[in-house]
């Protein structure tokens, strides 16, 4: 087989393959609606995504792969062997989750591919357009193949792109098996998009001394830093009193939840910063004249200013409750993640890994950080070095969602070109015992 001069895939190696490979995965897995539940405690949170994990599995072991195991809460670990000679090479792990956001519908999703995308506003279906005055990175994909939803759903390509460029590097390593790597480990997680991907993560079965995240957006892009986060449940009590009685007597709880999120500054909402500046973030509120509550997430890439934040809430439900007599105004506040980025930098060869494996397809790597979290970020704390790669998802979370064909292929081979690299990091191959 003709490999890049490197030993590692180009972009263009056997191009076609990829691409209708990884898009004909991402189309099956797409229309599964696989939307996590905030509201129940049970792992995975809505059965769509175990639908999508036992559908995995099969794909998986029709691949050939033996080695794997569904667990009950829809944790998905599966294992490539190494190729002959590099079995004395660590395992390197891949990661993707199987839900998307609760924040728009994923039911029915309907994929469209726009082929030949010619630089104009792509008509998405149901009155909707995405111009690419809103999403620039079009440009980048002018005469190439966009996918998007048809404008009535998210798409999830957040991250069932991810999920589709690990299958499809699987599929290509099985039936090439003289690509040296040493063994791979491809993990399949529920929740992500919830905060709780890592919560019931069977570590114990991970054999990966690093990993990686299929779940970033450009093209190229590597991030090894995130938020800190942290998630803020506000419980507002109030009193209940009849409303044509109720001078003096009523406390209502939704007034006070309305003017708790009126509280938070304007200036630090996710609308209103990106670079480095963090946000608050209500996700939800729920009120009534006896009680409420808000959600709310809370964000930054130093634990100093997430700590600020955290002390103007506190702050903030003690004015409430000067302000309302009667009213009680009560936090319970959680941490979600931590910036992954100091651990990452003890680790320098996971960056030149991907760094290495990305400019082998020709394309410049971009170091970046995400505004937001991954499985990876958890999965560091729990000892696990975990940087996030590109999966070319764009517009993440609404019905403006999409990703390029181009971009999925890339990624598929980027996971491989890792492999490939960090076998040929631990030397050559292993020679035959006597």
């Amino acid at each position: 087989m003709a490999k890049h001069a490197t030993g590692l895939l180009s972009l263009e190696h056997e191009r076609a393959w990829f691409e209708e490979d990884v898009v004909a995965r991402f189309l099956r897995y797409a229309r599964v609606h696989t939307t996590s539940d905030r509201h129940n405690q049970d792992t995975p949170s809505t059965e769509g995504q175990r639908r999508l994990a036992q559908m995995l599995e099969a794909e998986l072991r029709e691949l050939g792969i033996t080695d794997l195991e569904l667990d009950r809460h829809s944790y998905l670990i599966a294992r490539l062997p190494a190729s002959p000679g590099y079995e004395h090479v660590p395992a390197v792990g891949f990661l993707a989750h199987l839900d998307t956001s609760p924040d728009m519908s994923g039911e029915n999703v309907n994929p469209v591919l726009h082929r030949d995308y010619d630089g104009g506003s792509l008509e998405l279906g149901n009155g909707y357009r995405l111009d690419p005055a809103d999403a620039p990175a079009l440009h980048d994909y002018i005469g190439e193949t966009v996918i998007t939803a048809d404008g009535s759903t998210l798409l999830g390509a957040d991250d069932k792109a991810g999920v589709a460029e690990i299958v499809t590097a699987a599929a290509f390593l099985m039936r090439n098996p003289d690509i040296p790597h040493g063994p791979i480990e491809l993990a399949f997680t529920p929740d992500e998009e919830i905060g709780r991907g890592m919560d019931r993560f069977p570590l114990e079965r991970l054999e990966s001394r690093f990993c990686y995240t299929i779940d970033g957006g450009l093209e190229g892009s590597i991030e090894p830093e995130c938020f800190n986060a942290h998630r803020v449940r506000v419980a507002i009590t109030g009193q209940v009193a009849h409303p044509g009685y109720a001078r003096g007597r009523l406390v209502n709880a939704a007034t006070v939840a309305a003017e708790f999120v009126a509280g938070l500054p304007r200036s630090e909402s996710p609308e209103a910063t990106d670079g480095d500046y963090g946000f608050y973030c209500p996700v939800e509120l729920r009120a009534g004249l006896g009680s409420a509550e808000v959600d709310l997430i809370v964000r930054d890439f130093t634990s100093g200013e997430l700590e600020r934040r955290l002390a103007y809430l506190t702050a903030l439900a003690g004015s409430l409750e000067a302000k309302f007599p009667g009213a009680q105004v009560k936090l319970q506040i959680e941490q979600q993640y931590r910036n992954m980025r100091a651990e990452i930098d003890r680790h320098p060869e996971i960056l030149e890994l991907v760094d290495r494996a990305v400019r082998a397809l020709g394309i410049e790597p971009n170091l970046s950080k995400i505004r937001g979290g991954t499985d990876g970020a958890r999965l560091t704390e729990m000892g696990v070095p975990t940087p996030n790669v590109f999966s070319g998802a764009q517009n993440l979370h609404g019905r403006y969602e999409w990703v390029a064909v181009r971009a999925m292929g890339a990624a598929a081979k980027t996971v491989i070109n890792i492999a490939a690299a960090y076998a040929e990091l631990n030397g050559t191959r292993a020679a035959p015992e006597r």
